[in-house]
């Protein structure tokens, strides 16, 4: 028997709906944040931490170029990084679709039961905690370029987990 597709509903992106998931990244007046450079910056301070895990490896500063998805799409993969948390920050004020899910209890697959997709605005970028599953990059109306900080370690390190939907792949698309 077939199920009707699914469809989530796109969330605004904030740190409250997000926190089982990782830490949002944008300059608030919610953090903290001070004065420096003899008053011509301001530090907005420790946004989120840079997980490289318990085993090694080290913190790696990459930029990945995003192509636009064309919406609707559905979503037939997510993936995870066990040994450490993935930050992006997009590099232009373009706004970018972030699809999450937990774990299953005993950790080796999504609960694709409780997706979510929220809409992150230009100039909010997002921390995945270590092992959240996730969809890759959806960039919305032109390519986009993210800063990304994460997990460098030896070539042998699997430290990227795929998981295919298969029957419970998930459509997403923007209100009107």
């Amino acid at each position: 028997m077939n199920r009707p597709p699914r469809h989530l509903s796109v969330e605004p992106l904030t740190a409250d709906a997000f926190r089982l998931f990782g830490e949002v990244i944008e300059a608030s007046d919610t953090v903290r944040h001070f004065t420096i450079n003899d008053g011509y910056a301001e530090r907005f301070h420790e946004l989120a931490t840079v997980d490289v895990g318990p085993s090694g490896g080290r913190a790696i500063v990459s930029i990945f170029k995003a192509r636009p998805r064309v919406l609707p799409m559905q979503l037939i993969l997510l993936e995870r990084h066990p040994l450490g948390s993935q930050a992006f920050m997009p590099l232009s004020a373009r706004a970018y679709l972030v699809v999450v899910a937990p774990g299953m209890p005993h950790g080796a697959a999504p609960d694709t039961s409780a997706l979510r997709c929220f809409r992150a605005e230009g100039g909010q970028g997002i921390n995945y905690a270590r092992g959240i599953w996730h969809h890759p990059l959806i960039a919305l109306d032109a390519s986009c370029d993210f800063l990304v900080v994460d997990r460098g370690g030896a070539p042998a390190e699997q430290n990227c987990d795929e998981h295919p939907l298969g029957v419970d792949a998930a459509w997403v698309d923007l209100p009107p």
